[in-house]
């Protein structure tokens, strides 16, 4: 058995515990956590996800997270994939939640914040690339490399940021 999430409903009730992969198979709500990670100087951490991933591979993205497991909270999932993800600890704050209908499979997404103030050390199974971009750069990059569709997603219902324009991303962007 793979990792374990709890299946939910569309309140966000949980219903049990399933494998994830089966709850993406099947099109069942689980749970997703993720972290806008900001400096110091209130820029975004933007990365690429190495080519070998089976989701997404070489995609931009502007979240970092996962699945959150059976029995943790949101924002426990979500500091836990930034220390996974990035190697390091920080509080995250809860920003929103939202039915995500998902490019993949459909799942209940909480996006939080944090102020990242440490070196970076980011697993390179997770993370091929990163920088830091002000939301100006980084609506210029969604209008020129293909991210993640789901973090489009968030981007374009989070309180804090301005609605990135409608973008026709290049088919192959270049690195950076």
């Amino acid at each position: 058995m793979g990792e374990l999430v709890e299946r939910v409903d569309e309140q966000d009730r949980v219903l049990g515990v399933v494998d994830r992969e089966e709850a993406i198979r099947s099109g069942w709500l689980h749970r997703v956590a993720t972290t806008v990670c900001r400096d110091p100087q209130g820029r975004v951490l933007v990365h690429r996800r190495p080519e070998h991933v089976s989701r997404f591979p070489g995609r931009y993205d502007w979240l970092i997270g996962g699945g959150v497991e059976a029995g943790e909270s949101y924002e426990a999932a979500a500091a836990r994939e930034i220390a996974e993800e990035l190697g390091v600890r920080v509080p995250v704050r809860f920003v929103f939640k939202f039915l995500c209908p998902g490019a993949i499979s459909p799942y209940w997404l909480g996006v939080h914040e944090a102020v990242v103030t440490r070196p970076l050390t980011p697993d390179p199974s997770e993370i091929a690339w990163h920088g830091w971009f002000s939301e100006e750069e980084l609506h210029a990059a969604l209008r020129i490399r293909l991210f993640v569709p789901d973090g489009v997603d968030a981007l374009r219902r989070h309180p804090g940021f301005t609605p990135p324009p409608a973008a026709t991303p290049r088919s192959t962007p270049p690195p950076l």
